[in-house]
């Protein structure tokens, strides 16, 4: 008889502000457990409810070493599949079984993927600014700390701030955060121009377009950033029309980065089969855990596609952990995202308190060190939670406002 699951539970909390959703699964051998991330920030309590209400009862009772059976299991039990909140349910499990399985090894769970290709994990950021002077402060902040890879942008992702309607709007439009894509392209390639002359080219630079803006100017936008040689440019279409990637691939040399929305392998099997993207992005809890990204990262080496996958804000210190794991044994490692996750020399100096309430929450984090960052060793995902802690930093249900992006006309356009 093996050690067989006690219950699953959701633990939610939002040290940083941002919902966070973790799921601990118990055992029926003392002291062992395992903890995974189920985070979607802004749908937390259905995912809650489906943790608690529809798969805990599910797996009571079964063996926690067949993990690949239990993720078939959870999939395929609701019949219908493959969306973001019973993927994020069931992320929540898959990472728990496999930290389980890590601690009964004894091994951290890189090990279990076949070992290191590599000892630390370099990472891009995300530098911001008000105008290209801040912006480029903000680059050499970050290239001081070691980074070599650096997400640009200005102003977020183009748009004006929440509420505002612009003159040119007709009468009667919805608040948004409004975006003029041609205004959006051309400040983007004078930014970057900017960059250019005023850094050089050792620095390797990313830009998110975050599917904001029409195919056409995606494309326009992509052979006009050429001169200034980007790491990859992310999103430039979504996953409604990804078939406009045949024609940029076929107009640009340009990198391309794509996948933080993709739920289903059939958005991705054609994209990476046919060559058509340079870096697979998922979000690995919205694809439902370690063992759907285990298997898409192997699927990506066959064809020459690297990783790199999402690592915002908005997932929490177990889905970091859970990357960085992945990446270590990766043969096809591109580059790891990374949202502001430092060691507390860091957090005092330069980040804000609530940044501190994250490592006391979830001890363990993997380290950040001179633009690397490197696994914990301790057995599993190495990150563990202080539930006490955890419970002082509640979850809350706003109305999500920063999705609400619209084109000029006031008609909404993918966020």
């Amino acid at each position: 008889m093996g050690t067989k699951i006690k219950g699953v539970r959701a633990i939610c909390t939002a040290p940083e502000g941002i919902n966070l959703l973790v799921v601990k699964v118990e055992t029926d051998e003392p002291g062992l457990y395992g903890l995974g991330c189920a985070t979607f920030a802004y749908r937390h309590l259905a995912v809650k409810t489906v943790i608690e209400e529809y798969l805990d009862p599910l797996l009571k009772g079964r063996e926690v070493d067949r993990i690949e059976d239990l993720w078939q299991l959870m999939h395929q039990n609701g019949y219908w599949r493959n969306g973001p909140i019973a993927n994020n349910a069931i992320s929540g499990v898959d990472m728990a079984l496999w930290d389980i399985k890590g601690k009964m090894a004894g091994m951290p769970l890189y090990q279990l993927f076949g070992g290191k290709c590599r000892e630390g994990i370099p990472v891009y950021r995300h530098a911001d600014g008000r105008n290209l002077e801040e912006l480029c402060e903000n680059i050499e902040r970050f290239q001081d700390m070691g980074i070599t890879h650096i997400r640009c942008q200005c102003g977020g992702y183009g748009g004006e701030s929440y509420g505002t309607v612009p003159q040119t709007a007709p009468r009667g439009a919805q608040p948004g955060v409004y975006l003029d894509e041609q205004e959006y392209l051309h400040d983007t390639v004078v930014l970057f121009a900017g960059i250019r002359e005023k850094l050089g080219y050792k620095i390797q630079l990313v830009h998110d377009v975050h599917e904001r803006v029409s195919p056409m100017t995606a494309l326009r936008l992509a052979r006009a950033l050429e001169p200034y040689e980007l790491f990859f440019l992310e999103d430039p279409v979504s996953i409604e029309e990804t078939n406009w990637l045949r024609r940029l691939r076929e107009q640009t040399d340009i990198p391309i980065a794509l996948g933080e929305l993709f739920n289903h392998p059939c958005e991705w099997k054609t994209l990476i089969a046919q060559n058509l993207i340079d870096y697979i992005r998922v979000h690995i809890s919205q694809i439902g855990g370690i063992t759907p990204a285990r298997k898409l990262q192997i699927f990506a080496e066959q064809y020459g596609v690297k990783t790199a996958w999402h690592g915002p804000g908005d997932m929490s210190p177990l889905a970091h952990a859970a990357n960085i794991h992945i990446d270590l044994a990766a043969p096809n490692f591109g580059v790891q995202e990374w949202s502001g996750i430092e060691p507390p020399n860091y957090v005092i100096q330069e980040l804000s308190g609530l940044k501190g309430a994250l490592l006391e929450v979830f001890p363990g984090l993997p380290e950040f060190k001179d633009g690397y960052v490197y696994a914990n060793e301790q057995p599993g995902l190495g990150v563990t939670i202080n539930e006490k802690e955890a419970a002082k930093y509640p979850c809350s249900s706003p109305v999500t406002v920063w999705t609400q992006t619209r084109r000029r006309d006031g008609a909404l356009q993918t966020p």
